[in-house]
Protein backbone atom coordinates (compact mmCIF):
# COMPACT_ATOMS: atom_id res chain seq x y z
CA UNK A 1 0.00 0.00 0.00
CA UNK A 2 1.40 3.16 -1.26
CA UNK A 3 0.10 6.63 0.76
CA UNK A 4 1.18 10.15 -1.38
CA UNK A 5 1.41 12.98 0.87
CA UNK A 6 1.89 16.65 -0.70
CA UNK A 7 2.43 19.74 1.65
CA UNK A 8 1.58 22.82 0.17
CA UNK A 9 2.46 25.11 2.02
CA UNK A 10 5.62 27.72 1.18
CA UNK A 11 7.18 27.48 4.55
CA UNK A 12 8.34 24.12 4.29
CA UNK A 13 10.53 22.49 7.39
CA UNK A 14 8.84 25.50 9.74
CA UNK A 15 5.24 24.83 8.22
CA UNK A 16 2.50 23.40 10.82
CA UNK A 17 0.78 22.11 8.16
CA UNK A 18 3.39 19.68 7.08
CA UNK A 19 3.89 18.99 10.84
CA UNK A 20 0.58 17.66 10.74
CA UNK A 21 1.18 15.70 7.55
CA UNK A 22 4.08 13.89 8.72
CA UNK A 23 2.06 13.11 11.52
CA UNK A 24 -0.52 11.01 9.76
CA UNK A 25 2.10 9.84 7.20
CA UNK A 26 3.97 8.00 10.37
CA UNK A 27 0.99 6.45 11.45
CA UNK A 28 0.12 5.31 8.29
CA UNK A 29 4.03 3.75 8.13
CA UNK A 30 3.49 2.00 11.94
CA UNK A 31 0.15 0.48 10.03
CA UNK A 32 2.63 -1.06 6.75
CA UNK A 33 2.02 1.61 4.27
CA UNK A 34 4.66 3.09 2.12
CA UNK A 35 4.97 6.81 2.04
CA UNK A 36 6.49 9.53 0.01
CA UNK A 37 6.27 12.97 0.83
CA UNK A 38 6.30 15.73 -1.58
CA UNK A 39 6.78 19.28 -1.15
CA UNK A 40 5.38 21.37 -3.37
CA UNK A 41 7.78 24.50 -3.15
CA UNK A 42 10.45 22.08 -4.47
CA UNK A 43 8.85 22.00 -7.73
CA UNK A 44 8.54 23.76 -10.31
CA UNK A 45 4.53 23.90 -11.64
CA UNK A 46 3.65 26.63 -13.75
CA UNK A 47 -0.13 28.32 -14.27
CA UNK A 48 -2.14 26.44 -16.22
CA UNK A 49 -2.82 27.86 -19.98
CA UNK A 50 -6.04 26.77 -20.83
CA UNK A 51 -5.19 25.92 -23.99
CA UNK A 52 -6.95 22.52 -23.61
CA UNK A 53 -3.69 20.38 -24.84
CA UNK A 54 -4.31 17.91 -22.02
CA UNK A 55 -7.92 16.95 -23.38
CA UNK A 56 -7.18 17.11 -26.94
CA UNK A 57 -3.77 15.00 -26.29
CA UNK A 58 -1.57 13.23 -23.86
CA UNK A 59 0.16 15.81 -22.04
CA UNK A 60 0.61 19.21 -21.42
CA UNK A 61 2.71 21.80 -23.53
CA UNK A 62 4.37 23.00 -20.46
CA UNK A 63 7.24 21.32 -19.84
CA UNK A 64 7.38 21.63 -15.96
CA UNK A 65 6.98 19.13 -12.97
CA UNK A 66 3.64 18.93 -13.12
CA UNK A 67 3.82 15.17 -14.59
CA UNK A 68 6.33 13.90 -12.04
CA UNK A 69 3.61 14.69 -9.43
CA UNK A 70 0.38 13.57 -11.06
CA UNK A 71 2.02 10.05 -12.22
CA UNK A 72 2.89 10.23 -8.23
CA UNK A 73 -0.84 10.29 -7.99
CA UNK A 74 -1.98 8.05 -10.17
CA UNK A 75 0.90 5.25 -8.66
CA UNK A 76 -0.45 5.74 -5.17
CA UNK A 77 -3.03 3.96 -3.28
CA UNK A 78 -4.53 6.87 -1.55
CA UNK A 79 -3.16 10.19 -0.83
CA UNK A 80 -3.33 13.24 1.60
CA UNK A 81 -3.10 16.85 0.35
CA UNK A 82 -2.26 19.35 3.65
CA UNK A 83 -2.58 23.26 2.76
CA UNK A 84 -2.35 26.09 5.19
CA UNK A 85 -5.78 28.33 4.87
CA UNK A 86 -4.81 31.42 2.72
CA UNK A 87 -7.82 33.91 2.87
CA UNK A 88 -10.14 31.27 2.63
CA UNK A 89 -8.45 28.85 0.15
CA UNK A 90 -5.56 26.80 -0.40
CA UNK A 91 -1.93 27.84 -1.21
CA UNK A 92 -1.49 29.08 -4.61
CA UNK A 93 0.86 25.67 -5.55
CA UNK A 94 -2.03 23.81 -4.60
CA UNK A 95 -4.65 25.42 -6.91
CA UNK A 96 -2.06 25.49 -9.70
CA UNK A 97 -1.62 21.31 -9.54
CA UNK A 98 -5.41 21.40 -9.40
CA UNK A 99 -6.02 23.62 -12.45
CA UNK A 100 -3.30 21.50 -14.28
CA UNK A 101 -5.46 18.23 -13.48
CA UNK A 102 -8.68 19.12 -15.52
CA UNK A 103 -7.81 15.63 -17.48
CA UNK A 104 -7.89 13.95 -13.73
CA UNK A 105 -11.43 15.50 -14.07
CA UNK A 106 -13.04 14.96 -17.13
CA UNK A 107 -11.99 11.23 -17.35
CA UNK A 108 -12.18 10.77 -12.75
CA UNK A 109 -8.69 9.19 -13.41
CA UNK A 110 -7.92 8.66 -9.47
CA UNK A 111 -10.74 6.06 -9.67
CA UNK A 112 -10.67 3.35 -6.93
CA UNK A 113 -8.33 5.58 -5.01
CA UNK A 114 -8.51 6.76 -1.38
CA UNK A 115 -8.07 10.58 -0.14
CA UNK A 116 -8.12 12.97 2.63
CA UNK A 117 -6.64 16.44 3.37
CA UNK A 118 -5.25 18.27 6.41
CA UNK A 119 -5.74 21.93 6.62
CA UNK A 120 -4.24 24.53 9.13
CA UNK A 121 -5.45 28.43 10.13
CA UNK A 122 -4.54 30.75 12.56
CA UNK A 123 -8.58 31.54 12.72
CA UNK A 124 -9.48 28.02 13.10
CA UNK A 125 -11.68 28.64 9.60
CA UNK A 126 -10.85 25.61 7.42
CA UNK A 127 -14.11 24.19 6.91
CA UNK A 128 -14.47 25.65 3.68
CA UNK A 129 -10.77 24.39 2.42
CA UNK A 130 -11.72 20.76 3.41
CA UNK A 131 -14.79 21.22 1.60
CA UNK A 132 -13.28 22.35 -1.63
CA UNK A 133 -10.38 19.97 -1.51
CA UNK A 134 -13.22 16.94 -1.09
CA UNK A 135 -15.16 18.49 -3.86
CA UNK A 136 -11.55 18.35 -5.98
CA UNK A 137 -11.23 14.90 -5.27
CA UNK A 138 -14.19 13.18 -5.24
CA UNK A 139 -14.77 15.06 -8.87
CA UNK A 140 -11.70 13.57 -9.85
CA UNK A 141 -12.74 10.07 -9.19
CA UNK A 142 -11.27 9.16 -5.40
CA UNK A 143 -13.11 8.54 -2.79
CA UNK A 144 -12.60 10.74 0.06
CA UNK A 145 -12.11 9.62 3.80
CA UNK A 146 -12.32 12.57 5.69
CA UNK A 147 -9.85 15.85 7.06
CA UNK A 148 -8.64 17.47 9.59
CA UNK A 149 -8.87 21.42 10.27
CA UNK A 150 -6.75 22.93 12.96
CA UNK A 151 -5.82 26.33 14.72
CA UNK A 152 -2.04 26.55 14.54
CA UNK A 153 -0.12 25.98 16.85
CA UNK A 154 -0.73 22.54 16.88
CA UNK A 155 -1.73 20.52 20.15
CA UNK A 156 -1.42 16.98 21.29
CA UNK A 157 -5.08 16.40 20.32
CA UNK A 158 -4.57 17.39 16.83
CA UNK A 159 -1.74 15.26 16.37
CA UNK A 160 -3.89 12.39 18.01
CA UNK A 161 -6.66 13.07 15.27
CA UNK A 162 -4.01 13.10 12.57
CA UNK A 163 -3.34 9.28 13.57
CA UNK A 164 -6.69 8.51 14.05
CA UNK A 165 -7.79 10.20 10.76
CA UNK A 166 -4.75 7.99 9.09
CA UNK A 167 -6.08 5.05 10.08
CA UNK A 168 -8.73 5.56 8.74
CA UNK A 169 -7.13 5.85 5.44
CA UNK A 170 -5.40 2.82 5.91
CA UNK A 171 -8.60 0.62 6.68
CA UNK A 172 -10.43 2.55 4.00
CA UNK A 173 -8.06 1.17 1.22
CA UNK A 174 -7.42 -2.46 3.15
CA UNK A 175 -11.35 -2.80 2.51
CA UNK A 176 -11.72 -1.29 -0.29
CA UNK A 177 -14.48 0.84 1.35
CA UNK A 178 -17.70 2.35 -0.46
CA UNK A 179 -19.08 5.55 -0.10
CA UNK A 180 -22.60 5.09 -1.50
CA UNK A 181 -22.94 9.08 -1.89
CA UNK A 182 -19.88 10.02 -3.59
CA UNK A 183 -19.75 6.76 -6.25
CA UNK A 184 -23.38 8.57 -6.65
CA UNK A 185 -21.74 12.05 -7.34
CA UNK A 186 -19.34 10.27 -9.56
CA UNK A 187 -21.73 8.75 -11.87
CA UNK A 188 -24.11 11.66 -12.24
CA UNK A 189 -20.78 13.52 -12.83
CA UNK A 190 -20.76 10.75 -16.01
CA UNK A 191 -23.91 11.13 -16.62
CA UNK A 192 -23.56 15.19 -17.00
CA UNK A 193 -20.12 14.89 -19.23
CA UNK A 194 -21.56 12.59 -21.43
CA UNK A 195 -22.91 14.82 -23.69
CA UNK A 196 -20.07 17.15 -23.30
CA UNK A 197 -17.45 14.46 -24.38
CA UNK A 198 -19.52 13.47 -27.46
CA UNK A 199 -20.52 16.66 -28.39
CA UNK A 200 -16.43 17.83 -28.63
CA UNK A 201 -15.50 13.96 -29.35
CA UNK A 202 -13.49 15.49 -32.77
CA UNK A 203 -11.64 18.12 -30.61
CA UNK A 204 -11.02 16.56 -27.51
CA UNK A 205 -10.08 13.08 -28.73
CA UNK A 206 -7.91 11.73 -26.06
CA UNK A 207 -10.46 12.19 -23.93
CA UNK A 208 -12.80 10.95 -26.07
CA UNK A 209 -11.25 7.77 -26.63
CA UNK A 210 -10.27 7.52 -22.73
CA UNK A 211 -13.99 7.19 -22.09
CA UNK A 212 -14.45 4.77 -24.98
CA UNK A 213 -11.75 2.66 -23.41
CA UNK A 214 -13.93 2.78 -19.88
CA UNK A 215 -16.79 1.87 -21.34
CA UNK A 216 -18.29 5.24 -21.04
CA UNK A 217 -19.45 6.26 -24.27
Amino acid sequence: MKILGVSASPRKKESQTLLLLNEALLATQKLGASTELVDLPDLKIEFCLACGHCHKKKGCVINDDVFVLLDKFLASDGFILASPVYIRQVTASLKAVMDRSTHFIHCQKLLGKYAGCVVTSGSGRGQEVLDYIRDYVVTCGAQYVGGISSEVPLTESVKEEARIFAQRLVEAIKMRKEYPEQLKEMGNFRKFFKDVIQARKNEWEAEFRYWQKQGWI
